[in-house]
């Protein structure tokens, strides 16, 4: 089975091709970081037009890639939630389109489903069960993986997501976007004994998540201390310890609380290098093992779509005629 992997979530328009004996064998990203860049952040508007002008070139492409023709395609895998509805549209839209002019099944797939599924496709690959943490721009989550398709909530951010902060704190720092690489550079310049930050509901019962009141801690900072260049090098880096403290430590609850030794992290701020040593340290010092994707899987892109889409697919799961997009739709219910 060949299956094309359509993602066009929010500000990256990206396709791949998995195949069921040869694995991932095409991949492309069209990233529209420069074109949002100098609003600061994501133009909803923007971005699903950029998805039409670019999405049809990259199928081209990684068809192209895998020296393949439509024809030998067998079926079709799309990001339908969650995202920004007219960016999802655009994607829904042309895979419905494809399969229905190629006659082959096509399949929605839940946006955070494919992230917690993304460390599958790399050579060392973890065992059901486990715990993953899904952190990205728009979403921070703990979830238990029973199997492929048993999903349990553990805890969720009830404001900001952590990628979501960074790219806020970023803004007020007066760095570029995206923020979580441009703080965590900032970073590697500051005194994190300087200052410190408080790490948001460590102190109450669960797995939930906060970051809106660690934004406004920071604000706060910084008009106390004022804007040189230094002070912001070590309020970046408060923060991301912050941040980061915060995330591990939720982490080492979940497994104690699931009695499980293996945890994925997956999603953009899965990239952040400070996360990913203290995650290794927590995790040494506690027995588990922790996965991760590429890096370049660690943000959006089809290649998770296409995994995704393959494993529902050869598990007899296909969409009927509608075109299937939704802003926002909780993890294991049906898309």
């Amino acid at each position: 089975m060949k299956v094309l992997g359509i993602e066009t979530s929010c500000d990256e328009t990206a396709t791949a091709i998995y195949t069921a004996d040869k694995g991932l064998i095409a991949n492309a990203i069209y990233s529209q970081i420069p074109i949002h860049a100098k609003y600061g952040g994501v133009v909803p508007e923007l971005a699903s037009r950029d998805h039409i002008r670019k999405l049809i070139p990259l199928i081209d492409k990684v068809i192209e890639d895998a020296n393949l023709t439509k024809d030998q395609i067998d079926g079709i895998a799309y990001t339908s939630t969650p995202g920004l509805i007219g960016a999802l549209l655009v994607g829904a839209a042309v895979g419905k389109s494809l399969g229905f002019a190629l006659n082959i099944p096509t399949i929605a797939v839940h946006h955070m489903e494919a992230h917690l599924l993304a460390p599958m496709l790399e050579e060392q690959k973890p065992l059901f069960p486990f715990v993953a943490l899904l952190v990205s721009g728009g979403h921070s989550m703990l979830v238990e993986v029973e199997e492929f398709g048993k999903y349990t909530l553990l805890g969720e951010t009830l404001d900001d997501a952590a990628g979501e902060a960074f790219d806020k704190v970023a803004k007020l720092l007066g760095l570029p976007y995206p923020g979580g690489p441009a703080v965590a550079k900032l970073a590697e310049q500051g005194d994190k004994k300087r200052f410190h930050f408080p790490r948001p509901m460590i102190d109450r019962p669960g797995l939930d998540f906060s970051f809106s009141g660690l934004k406004t801690f920071t604000v706060n900072t910084l008009h106390k201390q004022g804007d040189d260049s230094q002070t912001k090098a070590d309020i970046a880096c408060a923060f991301q310890e912050a941040v980061v403290d915060t995330l591990v430590i939720k982490c080492r609850r979940a497994l104690e609380q699931t009695n499980l030794s293996r945890l994925v992290i997956a999603g953009g701020v899965s990239a952040n290098l400070l996360l990913r040593q203290k995650l290794k340290k927590m995790a040494k010092k506690h027995h588990a093992e922790v996965f991760y994707p590429r890096f370049e899987f660690c943000t959006d892109n089809a290649a998770m779509i296409a995994y995704a889409g393959y494993l529902h697919l050869a598990a007899g799961q296909h969409d009927g005629m509608e075109i299937l997009a939704q802003a926002r739709m909780p993890l294991g219910e049906e898309v």
